[in-house]
């Protein structure tokens, strides 16, 4: 059985979809459900139990968890960069991320985990090295403390253990998300219901809209796990990206060119977000070629029109 934690939520689910598609059901989905609204993304899913979060961390700490486990994928964790309680953030994000490294190594399986490009915070230059990386908020300090960990652990590992750095992900099963859903969910959604989307001026010297990001769509995101999980003896922390940065207008341009309609507004750049935004992402993805991945990724007019399509269907 495959463990799935943040099974009900956007990158989760479609893990859950690409395991069931290659004709594995025997899952594990480990969430917290107090948002309801996550249910549909379960919904058409093929699993074999559902555990709430709190109960899962209970059995394992009590060494009651039953089953014959084959993985651990470990998605869930508290994924706001505005929430600042370093309490709640270390015991949910790095302690049950701890929690779980150890659950593998004893039982021996492979532990894939996310962890996220936000710990390389204002920097430029995107590279898994520890003088790269400076977290500017809490939730990208509980992910680049669990990485520091797991350096420190290499030595001892007994299995595959990968940390995946998430850069700008979207598609499919994110729309529970609200205003962290991707900006190509919200671009659809303002062409349907005015024609316009609305796009930041421009900042620390980009044009109107023309702040760049690596956007990677969620079906390139998963295919690196199902490749992970077919090569176990693969194991590190790897940005997870396309390797090149597009634009905002990239996207709005290609969310206008699936409708056929639509016109770029350009709106003031919030003084709340000044020396805290990230203008400019790009993955360096060398050490994830480097370990054997090899399959091309989407860029943003692949990735948006795939997933217009599933969205407006």
């Amino acid at each position: 059985m495959i463990i799935v934690t943040g099974g009900a939520g956007f990158i989760g689910s479609n893990v859950i979809s690409a395991l069931n598609a290659a004709g594995q059901d025997d899952i594990l989905v480990v969430d917290d459900l107090k948002d309801g609204a996550k249910f549909v993304n379960l919904a058409d899913q093929r699993i074999t139990d559902y555990l709430d979060k709190d109960l899962f961390q209970q059995r394992i700490e009590q060494a009651t968890l039953a089953g014959e486990f084959s993985a651990v994928i470990h998605l869930g964790a508290c994924s706001s960069t505005t929430e600042w309680d370093g309490e709640f953030i270390m015991r949910n994000n790095y302690e049950y991320s701890k929690m779980l490294l150890e659950f593998c190594q004893l039982k021996r399986i492979p532990y894939i985990y996310a962890s996220s490009a936000s710990v390389y915070g204002s920097g430029s230059v995107f590279k898994e090295s520890p003088e790269f990386e400076k977290p500017i908020n809490m939730y990208a300090y509980s992910k680049f403390q669990f990485d520091h960990y797991v350096r420190k652990q290499w030595h001892r590992l007994t299995s595959q253990v990968v940390g995946l750095r998430y850069f700008n992900v979207y598609g499919p099963r994110e729309q529970h998300k609200g205003s962290m859903s991707s900006v190509a969910y919200h671009f659809n959604n303002q062409i349907k219901e005015n024609g316009v989307c609305k796009l930041f001026e421009g900042t620390d010297g980009y044009d109107h809209g023309g702040q760049l990001r690596d956007f990677v769509y969620v079906g390139d995101a998963v295919d690196v796990k199902m490749w992970l999980l077919e090569n176990s003896g693969v194991s590190g922390i790897f940005n997870l990206g396309t390797g090149n940065a597009q634009s905002f207008n990239d996207v709005a341009d290609a969310v206008i060119a699936w409708h056929g309609k639509g016109e770029k507004h350009y709106v003031p750049f919030p003084d709340h977000l000044v020396g805290r935004y990230q203008s400019f992402t790009q993955a360096d993805i060398s050490a994830l070629r480097d370990a054997g991945y090899t399959k091309p990724f989407r860029n943003v007019a692949q990735g948006v029109t795939e997933y217009l399509d599933w969205l407006n269907r």
